[in-house]
């Protein structure tokens, strides 16, 4: 074959060739543009609509100023909307991540501290759906480097995603362990669940892959594995997915927390990790919360109500207790155990529950400050607590707790408990009316309670002044060395009475003892032994609390005689 037809078939190949690559090339700028240009869109739009939900947000606000009937209602709305920017921001991660454009920024703290933190944020999701959910930190604690909003951004989306993907009364699990050298973590977040065909594993962390959300009557974006994907990959770290049909799924995520992995413009040496930041999975949770001290459920006005204390920090947590219990007590919320004091000094409770882990005073020197008034040492408590271990419950058995609940637990399951310390408190105030007219001898085998000490103390008193007709509530919380509003709250809880029923029912007792003793008495003498200057009124109330008059009580005796 001549030369030039071989130079001439090989000049037009080559110009193909070149076709072809320009072809592409133009084609993959084209893709790129349209991809820019459908990231800007993606961001403007999300600008976009930020704006007008903080124009909702802020006449939420002006409505609750000015109708404050509809708080619930007004609580509802703040949380939904926090919930939706939380996801618009979440797309504009996803943006910059696509766009290069996400940045770290790692500062220095307690990571393992953090984590748990994080993590409790999830509780009342899974709670909702009433699963079991652990946490598990090894060890509890670690310094390292980690950047916060990454990290709390990863951890949210494994445990929102294994919330979606279970059933009811599933189980989920976020366990945080080191390596022997302390340079890493690894963080397993487990579930229940469906689990994931294999064939669908590869195409998981792709974006906008939604899987079967139809078939699991769940909302997917599929934004948030593949934004977590790119999360872990901008923190050096390896992400994977295990997963089999009907037994659950398990992603494992291994990050390095040494500061010599990042970049010197990666790392914040000035800042450390500011736990005294609220973590919650609802941004900015604290404008909504309510005033600590108000009286916040409908029956307010009901003094018949039993009086709750919540002691939460997690304010999701504290809002969800406090909305689900308002219904049946009136009941009071704090964030810690310091604020959780002012309001037991302040208010007259029946009960109190409190986190045991919490910032300024836990919930352990909570209740040792308690349990060691006697002001208040009346008080039952319940403890709730992460940790599992006995050794936890034996330390809030010994602080003087009455009661001690796992996280995570079931609303119903507090109420229970709830409930099981008002029947018996009903029962120790039958008791007690019974017994008011009558010493309490201790007895050998069984030790005096502090209530059991402090009734005798009234009674002693009582018996004392018996006959003075102007020995009152103020006299005796002086003879108590308590103040009258102290002696009140304390009495009332422990007898049901106030203090002047519970006098006048010292009072009466006494005198159908002093009439049995000596049915010839006259009711005016019956009436002046115990402190009534008036016969008529003092049968008036002896026929109230015995129905009969104490001259017919008088007679009967004298009958049988």
């Amino acid at each position: 074959m001549d030369y030039r037809i071989l130079l001439a078939l090989a000049i037009m190949a080559m110009m193909i060739i070149f076709f072809l690559l320009g072809r592409n090339a133009y084609l993959r700028s084209i893709r790129l543009r349209e991809r820019t240009q459908l990231n800007a869109i993606f961001t403007n739009i999300t600008h976009e609509l930020l704006t007008p939900l903080t124009v909702i947000s802020a006449s939420v606000d002006k409505l609750r100023e000015e109708e404050p009937d509809y708080s619930h209602d007004y609580d509802l709305m703040q949380v939904n909307i926090q919930r939706m920017v939380r996801l618009l921001q979440q797309i504009l991660e996803a943006s910059k991540s696509e766009a290069g454009e996400l940045k770290l920024l790692v500062t220095q703290g307690d990571v393992m501290r953090y984590i748990r933190e994080t993590a409790e944020c999830l509780e009342p999701l899974l709670l909702k759906k009433k699963m079991k959910f652990t946490i598990t930190c090894q060890p509890e604690s670690m310094m390292g480097w980690i950047d916060t909003d990454k990290l709390d951004k990863i951890i949210y989306n494994l445990l929102s995603n294994a919330a979606k993907y279970s059933s009811e009364n599933g189980e989920v699990s976020i366990k945080a362990t080191t390596n022997y050298t302390y340079d890493h973590i690894r963080i397993v977040v487990s579930d229940t669940g469906v689990g994931i065909p294999s064939d669908k594993l590869q195409h998981l962390f792709e974006r906008f892959y939604v899987g079967d959300f139809r078939e699991q009557r769940t909302i997917g974006t599929g934004v948030g594995l593949a934004l977590t994907r790119d999360l872990v990959y901008l923190n050096q770290g390896t992400i994977d997915c295990q997963s089999e049909l009907g037994k659950g799924t398990t992603f494992t995520v291994t990050l390095p927390i040494y500061k010599e992995a990042f970049k010197p413009e990666q790392i914040d040496e000035e800042h450390k990790i500011d736990f005294n930041i609220p973590k919650n999975t609802i941004v900015d949770f604290q404008s909504i919360v309510p005033d600590i001290n108000a009286d916040t459920d409908n029956n307010s006005d009901n003094d018949n109500n039993y009086k709750l204390l919540i002691v939460e920090d997690n304010l999701e947590l504290l809002m969800l207790m406090q909305q689900l219990l308002k219904t049946y007590y009136r009941v009071y919320i704090a964030k810690n155990g310091a604020e959780a004091l002012k309001i037991v000094q302040t208010k007259a409770l029946d009960l109190i529950v409190s986190d045991v882990m919490m910032p300024e005073m836990d919930g352990l020197e909570l209740t040792r400050t308690i349990k060691g008034d006697t002001n208040y040492n009346h008080l039952p408590i319940i403890l709730l607590t992460a940790k599992t271990n006995e050794e936890d419950e034996e330390q809030a058995l010994e602080a003087g707790a009455d009661e001690f609940l796992t996280k995570p637990f079931r609303l119903k399951d507090l109420k229970l408990r709830i409930d099981n310390i008002i029947e018996n408190r009903k029962r120790i105030q039958i008791e007690s009316s019974q017994e008011a007219g009558e010493e309490v001898r201790p007895k050998v085998a069984k030790p005096l309670t502090p209530e059991e000490i402090f009734v005798n103390r009234v009674l002693e008193f009582v018996h004392q002044h018996l006959a003075d007709e102007d020995y009152d509530r103020d006299a005796l919380a002086a003879d108590m060395g308590a103040s009258a509003s102290t002696l009140y709250n304390k009495l009332k809880a422990i007898t049901g009475m106030n203090v002047s029923a519970f006098i006048r029912d010292v009072r009466m007792k006494e005198a159908r003892r002093m009439a049995e003793e000596d049915p010839t008495l006259r009711v005016s003498d019956l009436a002046y032994s115990v402190g009534f200057h008036d016969p008529r009124y003092f049968s008036t109330c002896f026929k109230k609390q015995f129905g009969i008059q104490p001259k017919e009580f008088l007679d009967s005796l004298l009958q049988k005689s």
